[in-house]
């Protein structure tokens, strides 16, 4: 999962424990997280737009999906005019601080290393915030990273 720290970061995460994570909106990204994400699932904790990019640490979905209430608040960046209560258009799912990384893994690391080499994050033109990663990418990412309170 993707968020520009300026916005939410890991370290905001921390601080708050669990928070749902509103404002998806791109239909891929959003079945992502509501079709493929369990409670339990870890994820990786991706600053975006920022210098550098990559890796901070973990988090773990944390609920099932819900109704993201952002898409009905009209003074919010993420409303929907088009999303009825009755029929809300965009859910999330809420997510759990699990642990910042020893390394941050920044994006040109990833980049360097042959297991990452089909990572649908390094693929040309991927820029949903919410995407799925492969077992053996995300243990690899894990061994580079290096939690804090050690391997989940």
């Amino acid at each position: 999962m993707k968020s520009e720290p300026e916005e939410f970061s890991i370290d905001d995460l921390r601080k708050i424990g669990t928070s749902p994570w509103e404002g998806v909106r791109n239909y891929q990204a959003r079945n992502f997280m509501v079709q493929d994400m369990k409670p339990g699932d870890l994820i990786l904790f991706y600053h975006s737009n920022a210098e550098p990019t990559g890796v901070a640490g973990l988090a773990k979905v944390a609920s099932e999906p819900i109704v993201d209430p952002t898409q009905f608040d009209k003074k919010s960046d993420y409303h929907d005019p088009k999303s009825k209560k009755e029929e809300p258009r965009w859910r999330c799912v809420k997510v759990s601080y699990v642990d910042h990384f020893e390394n941050f893994v920044t994006l040109a690391e990833m980049r360097e290393e042959a297991p990452l080499k089909k990572m649908l994050l390094l693929q040309k033109g991927q820029r949903l915030s919410v995407q799925p990663v492969r077992p053996k990418e995300f243990a690899h990412i894990l061994k580079m990273g290096q939690p804090k309170k050690g391997t989940p």
